[in-house]
């Protein structure tokens, strides 16, 4: 299927809204980077990437940077996923954790807590994330079947979010003293703090894999916005489209939340923003909306570290301060314009 290009804002190509995202997400990654509690000039930066020793290089390579990263990792995916769901959905309401991944990733995440072993072995943590997540894929088309329709999909994952978020209240109540359920629950808030190497070569295949399934639904997502028979008479395979998307979200947002804890509202977000600019074409939406997420994960995860002068602001608090607003305008637009 052709894009339109007319559909664009007048005074904004495709090509120059993913160049000015592009240059955004740069700027916000290197001022992630080189802003702190100690300043560092963009020449050191470079020093110690070419391999040159620094005095702050292990601040760099060991704290910074791969919270960087992961914030533009995270947030790429986050975005990304949000718009593939809306656009497989056609609700503009729907988000990541509709289906259930969210949720059963940190629930996976939190029974390794639970059990002790994200002391004993330091991967543990995000494989039970992950874990969590193509689990709640299975149960996901357990639930709705071998061809379930976009309703079933979501009523399985409320569902699965339902069962998911009661099972971590009871792991939270049944903790083996107030320090472990204090640590869970901290964890669940959502947070790049702390985050090393290992958390970065753990979930970022993933998280590229299912980029790249999400991204192959291109041409799919912008047909069913004709409706399923149209697209289906097209050539487009529903059942195949609806796999890759729910597989891509599962490894995506599975491996985000499996580090960072829940950080909500981004794939709500930024698809709303970016939307006017590329004539509410749900195939080429997946692109800006990765490049947005990262950008609003970057700048909010900046944000915190400068917001209070005692402990650090969690992410996912300050995504929430921002999305639950969104979220009540989006509501009150749609009633009125009677959806």
């Amino acid at each position: 299927m052709e894009y339109n290009n007319k559909h664009l804002v007048p005074y904004l190509s495709y090509a120059g809204l993913l160049f000015l995202l592009a240059a955004l997400v740069t700027v916000l990654f290197l001022m992630s980077v080189l802003w702190g509690t100690a300043e560092i000039p963009i020449i050191t930066f470079l020093d110690v990437l070419l391999g040159n020793e620094s005095p702050t290089g292990i601040i760099l390579l060991e704290l910074r940077l791969p919270r960087a990263i992961l914030a533009l990792a995270v947030g790429a995916s986050l975005g990304m996923s949000g718009a593939a769901l809306q656009g497989l959905l056609r609700n503009p309401l729907a988000e990541p954790g509709l289906i259930g991944v969210s949720g059963c990733a940190a629930l996976g995440s939190v029974i390794v807590f639970y059990t002790g072993l994200s002391v004993t072995y330091s991967f543990a943590l995000p494989l039970g994330g992950m874990i969590g997540a193509c689990l709640s894929v299975g149960l996901l088309y357990c639930l709705a079947g071998r061809d379930p329709s976009i309703l079933t999909i979501i009523l399985a994952g409320v569902a699965i979010n339902t069962v998911a978020g009661a099972l971590t209240i009871l792991a939270l109540n049944l903790a083996p003293n107030p320090f472990a359920a204090f640590e869970v629950f901290f964890w669940l808030l959502g947070s790049l703090t702390d985050r090393s190497m290992n958390h970065l070569f753990v979930a970022l295949p993933f998280i590229v894999i299912g980029t790249c399934f999400l991204l192959s639904t291109r041409r799919g997502l912008d047909a069913l916005t004709l409706g399923e028979d149209v697209a289906f008479s097209l050539g487009i395979n529903i059942k195949s489209l609806q796999t890759r998307i729910v597989l891509g979200i599962a490894l995506a947002v599975g491996a985000s939340v499996s580090v960072a804890g829940v950080i909500g509202f981004v794939g709500l977000i930024v698809p709303h923003l970016l939307r006017p600019f590329v004539g509410y074409s749900p195939g080429y939406l997946l692109i800006p909306c990765a490049l947005g997420g990262a950008a609003l994960t970057l700048a909010a995860d900046i944000v915190v570290r400068f917001a209070t002068q005692g402990p650090e602001l969690q992410l996912g608090v300050l995504t929430s301060l921002i999305g639950a607003p969104f979220f009540l305008v989006l509501v009150i637009k749609m009633r009125r314009e009677g959806q």
